[in-house]
């Protein structure tokens, strides 16, 4: 049976202005840029003023706060479902692939250029840990006993972007590795580099996925 509805008229108008407030952020983003985001544009796009847009959105740096959780928690979900699927590293990165594909403007926000002057709060970074989780969790099942090397010694004591997770250091450096290869191929299709230069970017991710540790472990 599905839950009543318990949130008031009131309650639901509000969740309805900031759902419209974030779409208009968007196409704001896909124009100009996350830099460029303006909450006063956004009031006159909805034929509001500015200060009623400021009672749904505090600020600025709120509203990309708001923007960027709703982008990381897409893909933790994503990537977590395809884990609990038996995915493993290679599976992750193409679902990666796709979440980004079906919306650049996403990938950018969280993955591209910082915005300038904005800050992101602690809960943003344990979503991130958890994309990082799912994706370490996959690189220790496939290869618990890969070699240790200087590095990932080095690695032992610098867990916290992992949010220490317990993987053996060679671990670490293994999905480290994964993690930062395949998300430089894909900043530089998304941001249109490789227009042009008449290869299939899908064949050239895939070539690049087959050379990766985490694919041959």
């Amino acid at each position: 049976m599905a839950e009543p509805d318990t949130e008031t008229p009131r309650e639901r108008y509000r969740t309805q202005v900031r759902a419209e407030v974030k779409e208009r952020a968007w196409e704001q983003i896909a124009t100009a840029g996350a830099s460029a985001l303006s909450l006063n544009a956004i009031a006159k796009r909805m034929g509001m003023s500015g200060p009623a847009l400021y009672r749904y959105f505090a600020s600025r740096d709120e509203l990309i706060t708001e923007l960027i959780r709703d982008a990381y928690r897409s893909l933790a979900d994503a990537l977590r479902a395809a884990s609990a699927d038996g995915a493993d590293p290679a599976g992750l990165a193409h679902v990666l692939r796709g979440w980004a594909l079906e919306d650049p403007q996403r990938y950018l926000l969280i993955y591209g250029t910082p915005v300038p002057g904005y800050h992101a709060p602690e809960d943003i970074t344990g979503i991130s840990h958890e994309i990082m989780t799912t994706l370490l969790d996959a690189c220790t099942a496939l290869a618990p006993d890969v070699p240790a090397t200087p590095f990932s010694t080095h690695l032992e004591d610098h867990r916290a972007w992992a949010g220490d997770h317990p993987a053996p250091p060679a671990v670490l450096q293994l999905a480290l590795t994964f993690w930062t290869r395949l998300h430089g191929v894909l900043s530089l299709e998304l941001a249109g580099h490789f227009t042009g230069m008449g290869f299939d970017p899908a064949l050239f991710f895939a070539a690049e996925l087959e050379a990766l540790p985490a694919h041959r472990a």
